[in-house]
């Protein structure tokens, strides 16, 4: 009789564990949910949630563009659809990925990023926001190489349910000064 009533509470225990993370990545939705709890702008990148095939350029020293390389973007929500997490796997084998979350409190996205190029004891955090036209935009402080205070800017523009594209550029602090470093050119395959 005792196993009889212990069968229907670990029934109703199992269900209520696993409904607490109804919004992470499974065999049904591979890239996780949005949480109807995150801040709203979690979503901000919903658009780029799934994985893109790309392009992407670089500057070499002499000033002039590298080669385009491949790259694969894949986006998913993580922390039980709390926040959002990005990996780049590139032809070129140098790998990165980023983490993040929107801070309602500051308004701010907060970006920390890492590379297979080099390990960080400290991650580099970028700040920004969505603007009004669409774009994601995010700074983070970043010295010319001729001394001159300015920011490292990355800007997330003409987003589409099937495209995207990225650069990063240094600005100097009054962005009268843009010099592009990096861009990326995506199209979605799969969400």
């Amino acid at each position: 009789m005792k196993q009889l009533l212990i069968l229907p509470i670990l029934l109703m225990l199992s269900a209520s564990s696993s409904a607490q993370y109804d919004y992470e990545a499974s065999d049904k939705t591979p890239f996780g949910k949005l949480n109807p709890n995150a801040p709203e702008q979690t979503a901000d990148f919903a658009p780029l949630i799934g994985i893109s095939e790309c392009t992407s350029e670089t500057r070499a020293p002499d000033g002039s563009w590298n080669a385009a390389i491949s790259m694969i973007w894949k986006w998913k929500y993580i922390m039980n659809g709390m926040g959002v997490q990005d990996e780049t796997l590139k032809s070129d084998g140098i790998h990165s990925g980023s983490i993040r979350q929107f801070n309602a409190d500051s308004t701010k996205w907060y970006v920390h990023y890492y590379s297979s190029g080099s390990a960080s004891s400290t991650l580099p955090v970028w700040e920004g926001l969505k603007r009004e036209n669409g774009n994601i935009v995010l700074y983070r402080e970043q010295t010319a190489p001729n001394g001159l205070d300015g920011f490292y800017r990355l800007t997330f523009y003409e987003i589409k349910d099937e495209s995207f594209k990225w650069i990063g550029e240094w600005v100097n602090t009054d962005e009268t000064i843009v010099y592009p470093t990096w861009k990326i050119d995506c199209a979605k395959q799969k969400e």
